[in-house]
């Protein structure tokens, strides 16, 4: 507790959970309805399963595309803030660019709604969300903060906003994309004009030493990483994992739940409150687990996650009713913290910091990516073929055998993690 409340006297943290708060506030106010904003007859395009797995698989490929870039952009950035400037300038304009263009592209052009959509989507919110996660936790590692109380922040932020998302979309849609554009201003007023004394420090620190070569990873040092068999390694447990996750919880869970009660406005609306709750219930977790990967290590903690990721959807495939689907829905807050914590610190266990961006943009973010391109589709046509529950129940399966490869190719941890500041209570 008073290592909490020491983070409250650091600037850094204060300002990097104020980046995360509006972040995910600008990203989660839409993203939280996007899915049945491209289904719903009444308050979006009425689209069916298999163009929304069109629609995810084109943002995947672009985004996976912008990962990269980014990743390896952001290495030799280092703690500078051009990318996540350019994010929330993208985040700024999110309103006008759905009424306005995407929406109407859809309905029209398609194809091409999809293309310009998967860039701008990807460029503002589905790539940087990596960076701006890479970014805090180099900074909880140079000004010495938590970084999991740093992202309990972001949590918080899509919690709140998960809450109101509900009601605004029941009213109009647009108010979402509006609300997005807000908080995207207030993140690039943040980004802009408040950065504390101690990264000013780094930054010019930073440019001093940028002459030397071992200052800055080079492109070699980064395209070297592809030769490691381990971190292909991972990439496969991700695909498996991590791409199922976002499959069921993005493109198809949404419509699931709301399709459970009388009408669409009052699944809508309930939605969006457990929705906020979940997150709620998720931001305390993101403060928990680090006290959890001290205590059984980072390697039991993904498995944890894993495991728990595997009963949720499973449950979600015989459950029927609101009730029961909500509770299992409430899985949530324990599975995201219990795996993106550990598989984050993971890499910074077993890889070089110094390629730490582009670990985490490649092995989880972009390895993520990949199979949504290659799965998003199938399972969306499998979804109109034989419904949500029988999908859900496959899903569950490839998760659960992903799980028992995951405790062969896992690596111990344990001497790693006794006194480490990154997971110390």
């Amino acid at each position: 507790m008073s290592k909490f409340k020491e983070s409250f006297k650091n600037p850094s943290y204060l300002q990097s959970s104020l980046t995360l708060l509006l972040f995910f506030a600008s990203w989660g106010v839409w993203w939280s309805f996007f899915q049945l904003w491209l289904t719903s007859e009444s308050n979006g395009l009425g689209l069916s399963g298999s163009a929304v797995g069109t629609i995810f698989s084109a943002n995947s490929l672009v985004t996976l595309i912008f990962m990269f870039i980014y990743g390896t952009l952001q290495d030799k950035l280092y703690i500078k803030r051009t990318l996540l400037i350019v994010s929330a300038g993208i985040a700024t304009l999110v309103g006008p660019f759905f009424i306005w263009v995407y929406g109407p592209l859809l309905k029209n052009n398609f194809n091409l709604g999809i293309l310009v959509g998967a860039v701008v989507l990807s460029a503002g919110f589905l790539s940087s969300v990596g960076i701006f996660e890479a970014v805090t936790e180099r900074f909880s590692r140079l000004f010495d903060f938590e970084y999991g109380q740093a992202r309990a922040w972001g949590s918080f932020g899509y919690a709140i906003v998960a809450l109101l998302a509900g009601f605004l979309f029941v009213k109009n849609s647009n108010l979402n994309f509006w609300a997005g554009s807000f908080f995207g201003l207030l993140l690039l007023l943040n980004l802009l004009l408040w950065k504390p004394k101690a990264e000013k420090i780094a930054s010019k620190e930073f440019e001093d030493k940028q002459a030397e070569s071992s200052s800055v990873p080079s492109l070699k040092e980064m395209f070297g990483l592809l030769r490691l068999p381990q971190l292909w390694a991972i990439i496969i447990f991700i695909v498996f994992t991590w791409t199922f996750y976002n499959v069921f919880d993005q493109q198809m869970f949404p419509g699931f739940y709301t399709s459970l009660f009388s009408t669409s406005a009052a699944g809508e609306k309930m939605y969006g409150t457990l929705n906020a709750i979940q997150v709620f219930c998720e931001a305390i977790m993101l403060g928990v687990v680090p006290i959890i990967m001290r205590k059984i290590g980072v390697r039991n903690t993904l498995l944890c996650g894993v495991t728990i990721m595997c009963v949720r959807i499973g449950l979600c495939g015989f459950a029927s009713s609101p009730t029961a689907v909500s509770c299992i829905k409430m899985l949530h807050a324990l599975e995201v913290p219990m795996f993106i914590l550990p598989m984050f610190r993971y890499f910074t266990l077993h890889f070089d910091t110094k390629l730490s961006a582009t670990l985490y943009m490649i092995g989880f973010q972009i390895a993520a990516q990949v199979g949504q391109v290659i799965l998003s589709t199938p399972l969306g046509i499998l979804r109109d073929k034989v419904g949500y529950q029988s999908t859900f129940r496959i899903i569950s399966m490839i998760v659960l055998v992903a799980g028992v490869y995951a405790f062969f190719i896992l690596k111990k941890d344990d001497q790693d993690v006794q006194g480490d500041p990154f997971i110390r209570g």
